[in-house]
């Protein structure tokens, strides 16, 4: 494609904005894409890798943003983590209930992940203070849902807004196990609580009203942690005072990250994709079952086992969506993939329909009333719902100035969105992307060709 067709233009306030303008005759998508490593799995590697003894090698780490900060925060505390300059990342642990009181304040940056996992690592180191913050984003997103089950555990923690939003001040201590029945269905809620439960004496449960990924489930017992699952009541128990030894951590490519790919083929005429070494654990493969009820044309080639995660390369081809309701349990399995969903919706005929997914008001932004507003002004037709979306699709799109809102997810859905629609499309502050997928403008420049 014509070097014209995608452009960043810096801004005067150090944000970039994405131009893309696609032709009225069309273009399509073409070649095969690896995409970046999972970002939960490189979360996960990093934060056992600090706390568990001996060397853990981190193959394919995302690079990332917010593995980043996760980085940074453990260095602080003792860890020896080596630069995230290449994809193999060297972590030199110092031993579950080691990590030093920090010099200076921990910075989570933009990562929700970061902070809510590290809560239950911090919190049940006795008689240490921590403090911790992110950036103008972070610091208003909820972390009470984190906070209360860990003042359950005996935790002291001390916030804004009553106890619920950043900066914290965490004083270690020594925690008890609870039995903790979470009322939403969150990775990031059961993980900091499993990771609490590895300093108790005695056995720590989390149950959920539906399965959240199962990556720190995974990882934990491949550093050495006793965990017992039942799938029947989504319930995990872990054991306190493991002996947590390194590991060789190989990270799959994140699903989140394809998923764009994935609806950029099916939606643009002509188009045919190979993504590469994807992770397709079923916690996290609600996109393919979304796509599938949209009648997407996708298929699992290579299906493999990478150290202990489901792997696959996904072959993608264009097709004429149908609308579809999202719903229920299948929401905690693509919470991430919904505004690029909401783009296939879009695109789609008929009126599908999101709800159960309030979780998206409180995310890096409002991602539902951000995509409604975004979508819109290329020609969409969507209404917010209370908890969702409704979507009446098979309109045409046409360029329009748009706002990342600086969130990642956003920043890549309407990218994408552009890519179908006629005429040139701005983003504002697209460096977002950079969060998630710092490869990401780069590759849909290599990927798009004209019909």
């Amino acid at each position: 494609m014509s070097n014209k067709a995608i452009a960043i233009n810096p801004t005067n306030n150090h944000s970039q904005d994405l131009v893309i303008t696609s032709p009225a005759s069309g273009l399509s998508l073409q070649g095969t894409i690896t995409i970046p490593g999972d970002k939960s799995i490189s979360h996960r590697a990093l934060m056992l890798g600090a706390i568990a003894s001996g060397e853990t090698i981190i193959e394919g780490l995302l690079l990332g943003e917010d593995p980043r900060s996760t980085a940074s925060c453990f260095r602080a505390m003792g860890a020896e983590i080596s630069e995230l300059n290449t994809e193999k990342v060297i972590v030199k642990g110092i031993g579950l209930g080691n990590l030093q009181e920090p010099l200076n304040i921990l910075d989570a940056g933009n990562s929700g992940t970061t902070m809510r996992l590290m809560l239950g690592l911090l919190a049940s180191h006795p008689d240490r203070l921590f403090v911790v913050t992110g950036d103008h984003s972070l610091r208003s997103r909820p972390m009470s849902r984190v906070i209360k089950p860990l003042a359950e555990m005996s935790a002291t923690i001390w916030g804004r807004k009553n106890n619920s939003l950043a900066p914290l001040a965490v004083k270690g201590q020594n925690l008890k196990p609870i039995n903790y029945h979470s009322p939403i269905a969150s990775a990031q809620v059961k993980s900091c609580i499993l990771l609490a439960g590895l300093m108790t004496e005695g056995k720590t449960t989390v149950t959920e009203p539906a399965l959240s990924r199962d990556h720190s489930e995974r990882m934990l017992q491949a550093f050495g942690a006793e965990l017992a699952i039942d799938p029947e009541t989504n319930s995990v128990t872990i054991t306190g005072k493991p002996t947590l030894t390194g590991q060789k951590v190989i990270v799959p490519g994140d699903i989140s990250s394809a998923a764009f790919w994935l609806v950029a083929a099916a939606i643009v005429p002509g188009s045919e994709l190979l993504i590469t070494n994807v992770g397709v654990n079923p916690t996290r493969t609600g996109i393919l079952d979304a796509l599938e009820m949209m009648e997407a044309d996708i298929t699992q080639e290579n299906q493999r086992m990478v150290a202990g995660e489901p792997v696959a390369d996904l072959r993608v081809k264009y097709s004429n969506l149908k609308a579809c309701t999202i719903s229920g349990g299948l929401i905690p399995r693509l919470i991430d993939e919904i505004p690029i969903l909401a783009v296939a919706a879009a695109f789609a005929q008929g009126t599908t329909i999101i709800k159960d997914a309030a979780e998206l008001r409180v995310k890096e932004s409002d991602r539902l009333a951000v995509m409604a507003t975004e979508l819109n002004k290329m020609g969409a037709k969507i209404t917010e719902l209370p908890d969702g979306l409704e979507i009446t699709g098979g309109n045409d799109l046409t360029g329009a100035e748009v706002d990342s809102y600086t969130d990642h997810r956003i920043a890549m859905s309407l990218a994408i969105a552009s890519v179908r629609a006629t005429g040139t499309t701005t983003i504002h502050r697209a460096e977002a992307a950079s969060i998630s997928y710092p490869n990401f403008i780069n590759t849909l420049q290599t990927v798009i060709s004209y019909q």
